[in-house]
């Protein structure tokens, strides 16, 4: 007797299969990753990021004009500071008219209802590229926290609606909440990255900013000290929840397709939205590969990011967003 249930009814027509589909792409899910250079007319494309690129400050105008044009409401910035600016202690992070926070007030000017969001971390702004403070071949954690919660404060100032720490230093959520209620700003969000494992696929990324760890003595070769360890699932959860604690507003997963299993772990166990980072390495594969013809581009992206959405995901930090956006139509 042939089953009187058949799913495959409901897969008959591209009309039908849009009107039952669970998970649903739109601009409003995207945060688009920038990356901002000193210099004027610069627009500089990354050689292990495809068709993306360094931004000066007038550019950043026209980007963050073009972004809303298209529905994208929210950016994350990111910046790349000269050798010369670079120390140990990350000095350059707090300067009142350094990159960062020129760059949030060029994106304010520009699109006053953008949301603005801030990378915290020591990484780019540090010579020896991690994102805390280095001592005897450690790095250091409360010392980090302290700076980190200044150049927290400083984003705010500048007109940040969130900062995003994503150093990985314990305490950092709860001491940059306290400082922001302290200073008055009591509605500046922290979006916190609370699963942020040490990865392979921020290569990329790490040449975009040039804030690969250096390798001379006496400094780590990596940041698996601070970042989380891949083959942990449950340690997400209790960092994640942590995080809440102290005060995050929302909470990220980064990477994201090889770790979309945490995902859904910490969407099921939390009430604030959840991000995901698709991070640089996920994108270059992906553009790499089309470019071979080794697969449909954009059949490919639009799967990934169905399946990030599908995985629990409110937020998807994407250098793809533009690409879906123009395919959505």
């Amino acid at each position: 007797m042939y089953p009187l249930i058949r799913p495959r009814r409901l897969r008959t027509s591209e009309a039908l299969r849009s009107l039952v589909r669970e998970t649903i792409i739109s601009p409003n899910d995207f945060l688009v990753p920038l990356f901002v250079v000193e210099g004027k007319g610069i627009k500089e494309e990354i050689p292990s990021m495809p068709n993306y690129y360094r931004l000066s400050l007038d550019n950043l105008t026209k980007e963050v004009k073009e972004l809303w044009q298209m529905g994208l409401r929210s950016v994350l910035l990111f910046v790349k500071i000269p050798d010369n600016l670079k120390d140990n202690q990350g000095s350059e992070a707090l300067n009142e008219n350094g990159l960062m926070q020129l760059a949030i007030k060029t994106v304010k000017n520009a699109c006053p209802d953008m949301l603005v969001m801030t990378d915290v971390a020591l990484d780019p702004y540090s010579s020896y590229g991690h994102d805390g403070i280095v001592a005897d071949g450690l790095i250091l954690n409360d010392e980090s926290v302290d700076v980190l919660t200044e150049m927290s404060v400083s984003h705010a100032k500048a007109g940040a609606d969130f900062v995003a720490p994503s150093d990985m230093m314990d305490g950092r959520i709860l001491s940059i909440r306290e400082a922001l209620e302290d200073e008055g700003y009591l509605n500046t969000g922290i979006m916190a990255y609370s699963a942020k494992y040490a990865s392979a696929f921020y290569g990329p990324f790490r040449d975009a900013l040039d804030s690969a760890p250096v390798d001379i003595k006496n400094v780590p070769k990596d940041k698996k000290t601070y970042q989380m360890d891949y083959a942990n699932r449950f340690e997400a959860i209790r960092e994640t929840q942590m995080d809440i604690d102290e005060g995050a507003d929302i909470v990220m997963v980064k990477p994201g397709l090889c770790y979309l299993d945490i995902v859904r772990e910490i969407k099921n166990e939390v009430d604030v939205p959840v991000a995901v980072y698709q991070v640089s390495g996920e994108y270059a594969m992906v553009k790499a590969a089309a470019e071979k013809g080794w697969l449909d581009h954009d059949a490919v992206m639009m799967e990934q990011l169905t399946a990030i959405k599908r995985a629990g995901a409110n937020i998807i930090a994407s250098y793809f967003a533009k690409d879906a956006v123009k395919l959505l139509g």
